[in-house]
């Protein structure tokens, strides 16, 4: 049984290289909600050390809110935003002699593209023909399938969910899952559930380092081996 844990890297506010010890695929900041090319750089050379994936985190040109306030970005425009980012990551992970294996929509923009399909879209467009990791089901993910594209589906066993499937909203109760056993116990729980290919934990979470172990720990436990998109 194989399953792929992935966490936020790249954002500034977590220990980066302790995570790449734990993870399997790493979501990397590209710039426009947090991060730098000197980041991104040490991201994808300890990455490539530790034989971690990396993906583009994309997300709207936003830093003061952390990527996370919905914008109204012209389709045209949030393409070409797209572009730079995973073409800025793409370009810095090749000097290190890895690839750019997947795109994935950060914060405001991950939650928006679900329902949302010119953005979704526009997302698409941007990225090539690199794969998706999104939540299943939603606009996002259905769009890349019919173009063709490889999904990859993902759940977060760190997030309480809504009776709807999607996340809570940070701002309410229960957004968070709290505890490295809960999160842990989750994680296993959701590995097992048919169409799953990904577990996401979040970096900047409390003792994300620590979280990250736990599942990882549990997982292996259970008879589950990690493998990166």
């Amino acid at each position: 049984m194989h399953v792929d844990l992935n966490a936020d890297l790249g954002e500034e506010i977590t220990d980066d290289a302790a995570l790449l010890e734990v993870v399997s695929s790493a979501n990397v900041a590209c710039g426009y909600h947090a991060g730098s090319v000197a980041i991104m750089r040490e991201v994808c050379e300890r990455a490539a050390a530790a034989r971690v994936s990396v993906g583009a985190q994309v997300s709207y040109a936003d830093r003061d809110n952390f990527g996370r306030l919905a914008l109204d970005v012209p389709a045209q425009v949030l393409r070409d935003q797209v572009a730079d980012q995973v073409g800025t990551l793409a370009e810095i992970a090749r000097s290190a002699g890895i690839t750019v294996r997947y795109v994935k929509p950060h914060g405001a923009l991950y939650h928006r593209v679900i329902d949302d399909e010119v953005q979704a879209a526009a997302v698409l467009e941007g990225s090539g023909d690199l794969p998706v990791l999104g939540m299943v089901p939603g606009v996002f993910v259905d769009l890349a399938r019919a173009r063709g594209r490889a999904v990859h589906s993902e759940a977060f066993p760190d997030r309480g969910y809504t009776d709807e499937g999607r996340l809570v909203p940070r701002d309410l109760p229960g957004a968070l899952v709290h505890g490295a056993e809960a999160v842990a116990s989750r994680a296993v729980d959701l590995a097992a559930r048919p169409g799953i290919d990904s577990l996401c934990l979040h970096g900047d979470s409390p003792d994300a380092v620590g979280t990250a172990r736990a599942v990882r720990d549990a997982l292996r436990a259970a008879g589950w081996r990690l493998h990166g998109l």
